[in-house]
């Protein structure tokens, strides 16, 4: 009998010993816990909304199929109100004590920045930030997977269309923070590419900016092509305000605005505006991808727009990691099964990764807000 005890115990030990070797935080057998923190609030919650009824309706599409290697998926939101402070207050919460597998999908440039060195510190990984700022890119983040293009790819295409149709006054107007830098480099760039004077560098605060003044600043630099790089109810607001002061100049702005709620807010101001995207048309019935997506949102009720698509695209590089990292799910297997998806084609979008290269996709297309607030390219 004694013996048997102690055989008992010894296995108990071992049992006990083998789970906190090879237990990864966030998993267990039926699920796998991703962490989230964005703004669901704050000047960016309409194209959040969006871009999460896209992420959600993905995850619970492959959720009522069984999951990923028999675990669903739960995805856990915090509301970090678009503040780089509380977006680290929020990452460490969901590592430390939610313990949450790994990170998913937060917005903005200098909210990325303020959680990458909890990354690092705590090995986690985080998966497709609504970002297009060079520093993800280069030099490579091992823990750091970007999806959407890069921003300055985007001011690119702008530059380049507006150079094809003849502007020769373009002008710039960016936000103060790090994603208006980036958008500024990525413009000066392309303009010394092509041995061209800006006609306007103007910024603005993202907090509290004056949009009167701004647009005083644009219509006296009188340039015929303005890109805008700046958050969606900020960008709203000075197209407004510039076309409060009579000004027509054709304005482009980026793919972080490309949301049904961004439409909306711009009324008829919106009319003629360019916004560049970085993934196939929501409503495209000539790819897989789009095909899909509108099959999924339609059973659940999805926006059907850019924005949506984001998250769904998003959502659907986070399963396909999940899929090929099988199921004794580690992060540094999960790293090492993101790292094999090259050439991957979603459908008419490509991802790919190597340990040298988390950049994704490099995909960008430009469209215009029509009379009737459609997305047309």
């Amino acid at each position: 009998m004694l013996d048997f005890l102690r055989t008992f115990i010894v296995g108990l030990v071992l049992i006990h010993f083998s789970c906190h070797v090879y237990a990864e935080d966030g998993v267990t057998d039926n699920k796998i816990v991703i962490g989230q923190t964005v703004g669901l609030t704050g000047t960016i919650a309409a194209p959040v909304k969006e871009m999460n009824e896209g992420a959600n309706a993905y995850i619970a599409s492959v959720n009522s199929r069984g999951g990923v290697n028999g675990r669903k998926i739960e995805l856990l939101t915090l509301d970090d109100k678009f503040d780089a402070k509380l977006a680290a207050v929020n990452a460490e919460l969901l590592i430390k004590k939610e313990h949450v597998f790994a990170l998913f999908q937060n917005r903005g440039t200098p909210l990325t920045e303020a959680i990458t060195p909890i990354l690092s510190a705590n090995k986690i990984p985080l998966i497709a930030p609504s970002t297009g700022a060079t520093v993800f890119h280069a030099p490579v983040h091992p823990l750091l997977f970007n999806v959407r293009a890069k921003y300055q790819d985007e001011v690119r295409k702008g530059v380049e269309h507006f150079t094809t149709i003849g502007a020769t006054k373009i002008g710039l107007l960016h936000v103060d923070d790090s994603f208006g830098k980036d958008g500024l480099a990525g413009f000066v760039s392309a303009m010394n590419e092509r041995s061209m004077i800006p006609a306007t560098i103007t910024s603005f605060p993202r907090v509290k900016p004056d949009y009167a003044a701004t647009a005083d600043a644009i219509v006296k630099a009188n340039p015929n092509a303005l890109i805008i790089v700046s958050s969606s109810a900020n960008t709203v607001a000075v197209i407004k305000a510039i076309r409060e002061k009579g000004s027509m100049v054709q304005i482009m702005t980026l793919s972080n605005n490309s949301s049904q709620s961004f439409v909306q807010d711009l009324g008829a101001a919106g009319t003629g505006i360019i916004v560049s995207q970085i993934t196939p048309a929501p409503n495209s019935m000539t790819t897989g991808l789009g095909k899909e997506f509108m099959a999924i949102a339609k059973a659940s009720n999805t926006t059907v727009s850019y924005a949506a698509m984001e998250g769904f695209v998003a959502a659907k590089v986070l399963v396909e990691g999940l899929k090929r990292a099988g199921r004794n799910l580690t992060r540094e297997g999960f790293v090492r099964a993101l790292e094999s998806m090259q050439k991957f084609d979603l459908g008419g979008l490509m991802i790919s990764y190597t340990a040298n290269d988390h950049t994704g996709s490099e995909f960008v297309e430009l469209t215009m807000i029509s009379k009737d607030g459609r997305f047309i390219r």
